[in-house]
């Protein structure tokens, strides 16, 4: 894991705790953020070896309050301090991390996909030394808080297509990049990382037929040029509160009920779950030998498909993209027209959850979303509930 996740502590279990305050005795940044959060909240920096001692005492009156009541005990908050990444990449200045996906499609058997997101940028300029969180933190809830949101909300977000543009023109030749390292090495690297997770963490997942997750996955890159998962978000938020997430969200909502019904129905039914039908914009990343659970899969993937391997529509070079925009529009408009897409993505954007929980340390995968949850989002739109 010290290949792309930061030195991290889990301050809820005493030896995990007490081999962090050994540690941290030197001047280094840390960052101290609560497990089942959302928006940014509790999270704070420790940024001096007093600030460290501040906590450590903070959390022993906490214990010894709990035991002078004599009441039963209760653990501690579920809370990590993570090592920061003081010298992360820029861009214009500004702190910025991706927001990408990965959609546990089926727990029986395991289907695995992944999908690009965004990248969210802070709106002002990157001061490692700044007491305001709105430098540090990129989601846009913190972002709100900033004076200047308002004004540059659309510049806080960017396409992907941009932010390899923007590699490509301004370090690429400087830093000895290939080109479109953004479709190329950090898609790659974030599909690796984020199935060795899944791999590390899928004995936790409940094996039922219907049982599907999607989880949020936040990356950070350093001047190095060096890809490090932050965390893994459970329930990530779904706003649309900016042009680019406007037309993100909608699509991925869309693609990650499409597969996960199309798992469903052919399982329901003992049918090969591949080839899919409804990949769309998602990449097939793992998928399980279901002999076990009665059902004949194929050995590999069928021509056409998928492994980690796909053209760019524009570049020609190695993409997120699985089909042409083209076969994309196509696919989609089998399934809505475009009046009954446009009032489902208002439906989206005025019922779905405002929540993101954090599992920053240990991804909280016990109890993955079920299916009645996912199609809550949908309560007021006739045409996804009889879907």
């Amino acid at each position: 894991m010290e290949e792309f996740f930061p030195e991290s502590f889990r301050l809820d279990l005493k030896d995990e705790r007490n081999a962090f305050f050994k540690l941290c005795k030197e001047e280094q940044i840390w960052i101290c953020k609560p497990s089942c959060s959302n928006q940014g909240r509790g999270i704070f920096l420790l940024k001096d070896p007093a600030a460290v001692t501040t906590l450590q005492a903070k959390l022993r009156s906490a214990e010894e309050h709990l035991l002078n009541q004599r009441v039963p005990y209760k653990a501690p908050q579920a809370r990590i301090v993570q090592r920061y990444i003081h010298q992360p990449l820029l861009l214009e200045g500004k702190k910025f991390d991706v927001r990408s996906y990965l959609l546990i499609a089926c727990t029986a058997p395991y289907v695995l996909f992944f999908a690009q997101g965004y990248v969210r940028l802070t709106c002002v300029s990157y001061d490692a030394a700044s007491d305001d969180l709105t430098v540090h933190l990129t989601n846009q809830h913190m972002q709100k808080k900033n004076s200047q949101y308002s004004q540059l909300k659309d510049e806080t977000v960017w396409r992907m297509e941009h932010f390899n543009n923007y590699v490509n023109e301004k370090f690429r030749k400087t830093n000895g990049l290939p080109k479109d390292w953004v479709f190329t090495v950090f898609t790659k690297r974030m599909q690796q990382i984020m199935l060795q997770c899944f791999l590390a963490a899928k004995h936790k997942l409940d094996r039922k037929l219907g049982y599907f997750d999607l989880i949020g996955c936040d990356f950070l890159i350093d001047e190095n040029f060096k890809v490090w998962l932050l965390e893994m978000n459970a329930n990530p938020a779904l706003h649309t509160n900016c042009k680019v997430l406007r037309d993100i969200i909608p699509t991925v909502v869309y693609e990650s009920l499409d597969l996960v019904l199309e798992v469903f129905n052919k399982r329901l039914k003992g049918q090969s779950v591949l080839p899919l039908e409804t990949l769309c914009h998602f990449v097939h990343l793992y998928h399980e030998d279901a002999a076990g659970l009665g059902q004949k899969q194929p050995s590999k993937l069928s021509p056409g498909q998928p492994t980690g391997q796909f053209l760019h529509p524009q570049t020609g070079g190695t993409s997120h993209f699985s089909q042409s925009p083209a076969k994309v529009l196509e696919n989609s408009s089998k399934e809505l027209s475009c009046s009954r897409k446009k009032a489902a993505q208002k439906d989206l954007s005025t019922n779905c959850p405002n929540y993101t929980s954090r599992a920053a340390l240990r991804p909280s995968w016990k109890h993955p979303l079920s299916y009645h949850r996912a199609r809550g989002l949908f309560t007021s739109s006739e045409d996804m509930k009889r879907k």
